[in-house]
């Protein structure tokens, strides 16, 4: 029986391609937003669901530290894309036509400066192969979308300019969730565990929660805050660190956080990308 991978998206996304890039031949389950394909999986119609956290070049994409713990699901793998933007037009129209280029607000921004250079208008849409849908829709030569080469396959849209993206290296780092909690074997190789917390209001709590990972040698890789509830003097964190929870070194700083904190919930263990390292 196949995989069913949940994705925000249609057919030729991004997110698609992730899907199909770590689980191949799969079934793969197009969904309008990150809500809805992570509440597929929750909702036992998908097995993992598979979202962008984070843009090398437009930084953060979704915000997973409020949608995990709603949905009760688990981190248990991430995977790195290189991201190649193409304009993509009707067939027959040429690149001086075009004067404005559709695609998800993160695409047009890894793109600006292609757009501002070839005095391209920017439209925000919610999903860069949704775009190539409005432009076949529309029918008109002087409309664009930037989305991907399969995209372009898929829809039967002409590629006016390859690679249009700002940065040679842009990359989106995605998370793949599931319903069950799997933290894998630790057998010496790099590991990442991510989780929340809200330290404790009181001066210096963020200094002291953080201060046993430092004590005990273990790498801090992301820390994001985020304001509660809409006040501005309670914050929760994001935090993801390198380490495995079987290491000594790992439940010591874990105690200190949480001697400090008053909330601590762990989303998931999983085996660090090749990438990270390259």
């Amino acid at each position: 029986m196949k995989l069913k991978i949940a994705y925000q998206g249609v057919a030729g996304a991004y997110s698609h391609i992730a899907s199909m890039s770590v689980y191949p031949e799969q079934e793969y389950l197009p969904c309008d937003t990150f809500e809805m394909a992570m509440n597929m999986v929750q909702n036992g119609q998908a097995d993992f669901a598979m979202i962008p956290v984070e843009n090398s070049n437009a930084g953060r994409v979704a915000d997973v530290h409020f949608l995990l713990p709603q949905t009760g699901l688990h981190i248990v793998g991430e995977f790195f894309l290189r991201i190649e933007h193409q304009l993509l037009g009707l067939k027959g129209s040429k690149p001086e036509d075009i004067e404005t280029a559709s695609s998800h607000p993160q695409a047009l921004a890894q793109c600006s400066q292609f757009l501002k250079e070839h005095n391209i208008k920017p439209v925000a849409r919610i999903d860069t192969a949704k775009s190539c849908e409005d432009i076949i829709a529309f029918q008109d030569k002087s409309k664009a979308a930037i989305a991907s080469k399969l995209a372009a396959e898929i829809y039967g849209l002409q590629i006016l300019a390859s690679n249009i993206e700002n940065a040679a290296n842009n990359t989106t780092r995605f998370l793949i969730m599931s319903r069950e909690k799997t933290i894998p074997e630790n057998d010496g190789g790099k590991f990442i565990t991510s989780f929340i917390f809200k330290a404790k209001n009181i001066p210096a709590a963020l200094y002291k929660a953080l201060g046993g990972f430092a004590t005990n040698g273990i790498n801090i890789t992301k820390l994001e805050s985020y304001l509660l509830e809409g006040k501005f003097v309670s914050a929760q964190f994001y935090l993801e660190v390198e380490a495995h929870p079987s290491q000594q070194a790992f439940k010591n700083a874990m105690e200190e956080l949480a001697f400090f904190s008053e909330q601590v919930h762990v989303l998931g263990t999983y085996a660090a990308a090749d990438y990270r390292y390259l």
